[in-house]
């Protein structure tokens, strides 16, 4: 198995986190003052209309954050998992911790019958670990194993603090960029609108701004997404010393064709492999797509076995 320095990548994490802060922000900085601009500059108080909306983007940056599992785990429908009914589950994650040297996160379950699993959470003492049913019955032992050191490999890196706040920022940036182009479209059909140049020239800059920011946007937080699981893979398999179970979990979940219903394209990143089922193998799609192809995943696991 090839040697990785995991602390590095650990550090790298925590920089990428940094950079999407500052890529976020300016981005979001960017919107607000154009919404500012186009909402007249002063409130009654005297306030900007960008210090107000920077009020609210950081409060809800930060409901967000430290509320993150909480979110998750309700939007997807999962329920914390019963240590009697899925006492084998607990035994796993308590085997994997041990092995990692990590806290026990919260187990929770996903009443579908599709194969699929994901982690979240702001960092290894607030970490959440969730499986499917599907996950359950359709993978021995082994398989489940690698599945679950995945997920906990992407605790241990903070991963999931740094597409906890990617997927966050990115919520906000599409959120002020629909605003702007609700305003756009209502103040082209509104006489009383102002009518001069610069507010013309800024209303195009607005519709253009709001039309590449969601897409910019996920592009980043996509890219990022791929990357983190070559790496949660490798993390498996170190933590399980069984690559070729993970390779054959993933072999079982790249022939599951059955969509995760309660996954979304806002969460779809968070699982161990694309939930929505969008990945076809086409450049573009590839392009847009949360994971990397399972193949060549499942192909560096077995190399990892030699």
């Amino acid at each position: 198995m090839p040697a990785m320095d995991f602390y590095k990548q650990i550090s790298d994490n925590k920089r990428m986190t940094v950079l999407l802060f500052l890529a976020f922000f300016i981005l979001i900085g960017l919107l607000a003052g154009i919404i500012s601009i186009l909402l007249g500059g002063l409130n009654v108080y005297g306030f900007t209309y960008f210090t107000i909306f920077g009020i609210l983007i950081i409060l809800f940056a930060l409901i967000s954050y430290y509320s993150c599992d909480s979110i998750v785990t309700f939007v997807s429908g999962a329920k914390e998992a019963d240590k009697k009914k899925f006492n084998q589950l607990y035994n796993i994650v308590e085997e994997m911790c041990i092995a990692s040297g990590l806290p026990k996160p919260r187990v929770f379950v996903i009443e579908d019958s599709a194969i699929n699993a994901f982690a979240t959470g702001r960092d290894p003492q607030h970490a959440v670990v969730c499986v499917t049913t599907g996950c359950l019955s359709r993978l021995n032992r082994e398989e489940l194993q690698g599945v679950i050191a995945h997920e906990l490999s992407h605790v241990k890196n903070y991963d999931i603090r740094t597409m906890t706040i990617a997927t966050v920022l990115v919520g906000i940036a599409v959120m002020l960029s629909d605003f702007i182009l609700r305003f756009a479209f209502y103040s082209k059909g509104n006489s009383d609108s102002k009518d001069s140049r610069l507010f013309i020239v800024l209303i195009v800059v607005a519709i253009i701004l709001a039309l590449l920011t969601p897409l910019i946007a996920n592009l980043i937080k996509l890219a990022v997404s791929r990357k983190r699981e070559f790496v949660a893979d490798a993390g498996s398999a170190e933590m399980t010393r069984n690559p070729l179970a993970l390779a054959s979990a993933l072999e079982k979940i790249s022939k599951d064709t059955e969509p995760l219903e309660a996954a979304n394209k806002a969460t779809a990143h968070l699982y161990i492999s694309d939930p929505l089922k969008n990945n076809k193998g086409l450049w573009l799609k590839n392009m847009f797509s949360t994971h990397p192809p399972v193949s060549e995943r499942i192909s560096l696991l077995k190399g990892m076995s030699n």
